[in-house]
């Protein structure tokens, strides 16, 4: 598909890889996006899997990586702590693996930028699942104002993440 090698490049150009005005970068963003730059929020579907709990989804995707769906060079079971490169050799490190959720981050090298905490949370009612995916950053960057920037980089998560949730509509049939 012609020009869609470009969209990396772009989106890297606008996302993150100049730093915004000098902004005291807060120490906890890691933990969570009170206080830090909030990107995006998306809730998607997985469908009815009646008896499956909701970390058993995360684990069938923490222990199942290749299931991501830019996973990259990454190891098939991933560990808090670790660090690995996404699809395009963007570095991140795993910061948490809860019960019902996993949280990465970026590194420095990524074509977004270091410092992106995105969470992948995954829930259950009434037997029906759900991944919620929220983005944010420990500091604004050059991207944050641009409307066109944040468009592109937003479709684009938006897309990623709705392939990763359609694999998982799948796949929680055997967690």
């Amino acid at each position: 598909m012609p020009g869609f090698a470009a969209v990396p490049v772009a989106l890297a150009l606008c996302a993150g890889l100049l730093t915004g005005p000098a902004q005291s970068a807060r120490a906890d963003c890691r933990a969570g996006p009170a206080g830090c730059h909030d990107l995006y929020t998306y809730g998607y579907g997985l469908g009815l899997h009646p008896f499956t709990e909701a970390h058993e989804v995360r684990e069938q995707l923490t222990d199942h990586f290749w299931l991501f769906p830019v996973s990259g060079g990454c190891p098939s079971r991933i560990r808090a702590g670790a660090r690995c490169e996404l699809l395009g050799g963007n570095p991140v490190e795993v910061e948490y693996i809860g019960n019902d959720f996993f949280q990465i981050n970026t590194l420095p090298g990524h074509q977004l930028g270091s410092g992106m905490h995105i969470r992948f949370a995954f829930s259950r009612s009434l037997g029906f699942h759900s991944l919620t995916v929220h983005a944010w950053q420990d500091r604004p960057t050059d991207c944050t104002g641009e409307m066109f920037c944040n468009a592109a980089n937003s479709a684009f998560a938006w897309g990623t993440w709705l392939v990763l949730a359609t694999t998982l509509r799948f796949s929680a049939y055997v967690a």
